[in-house]
């Protein structure tokens, strides 16, 4: 438990103090208005409440990462706990601030849009086939990971957990009008 509250304060610490030097170095302007203000047609650029941003971006980012931490903690103790605060602090967040950061400064461009501009047409193809065959494995891993835990929660065969869960995905999908 010790191990827990230490990391838990290095994330909070790290998120006020890191979060700052990271804005100072990219130049962060407040005032700047973003795409979806400066752009805003009702379709693809549309101003959301920040209440419903925040949920977007943390079902985003939460994903089953919250579980596996804890089924990895369990697992491999401490060591785990450490890899993933430094992970988060020092390559997934730096990572998700200047990918949206490249993209308000782009006119809301997608990262092929941004490699596009900057690096040419060829290399656009490449990172968007690798976006979407890392999609995939995100996915599929995810999926994989929650029915492994449901199957051992019920002792449900994993196939039908997996199927469940597409089902569930795309049965979600379907209603909201995606």
């Amino acid at each position: 438990m010790y191990s827990f509250i230490i990391c838990f304060l290095v994330l909070v610490a790290s998120y006020f103090v890191y979060g700052k030097v990271i804005e100072r170095i990219a130049g962060v302007d407040e005032t700047r208005q973003t795409p979806a203000y400066r752009l805003e047609d009702d379709v693809d650029y549309l101003p959301m409440s920040e209440t419903k941003n925040f949920l977007v971006h943390f079902l985003n980012i939460a994903g089953l990462g919250p579980i596996f931490g804890a089924i990895q903690g369990a697992l491999f103790g401490p060591a785990a706990f450490l890899w993933i605060v430094l992970g988060t602090i020092f390559i997934g967040s730096v990572h998700d601030f200047f990918s949206g950061f490249m993209s308000l400064r782009d006119d809301g461009l997608t990262m092929p849009g941004i490699v596009s501009k900057f690096l040419g047409a060829r290399l656009k193809t490449i990172v968007a086939v690798l976006i979407v065959i890392t999609g995939i494995l995100v996915s599929a891993t995810f999926a994989k990971g929650a029915a492994d835990l449901i199957s051992n929660l019920t002792n449900i065969p994993v196939i039908i957990c997996v199927t469940a869960i597409f089902i569930y995905f795309f049965g979600c999908n379907s209603i909201s009008g995606r």
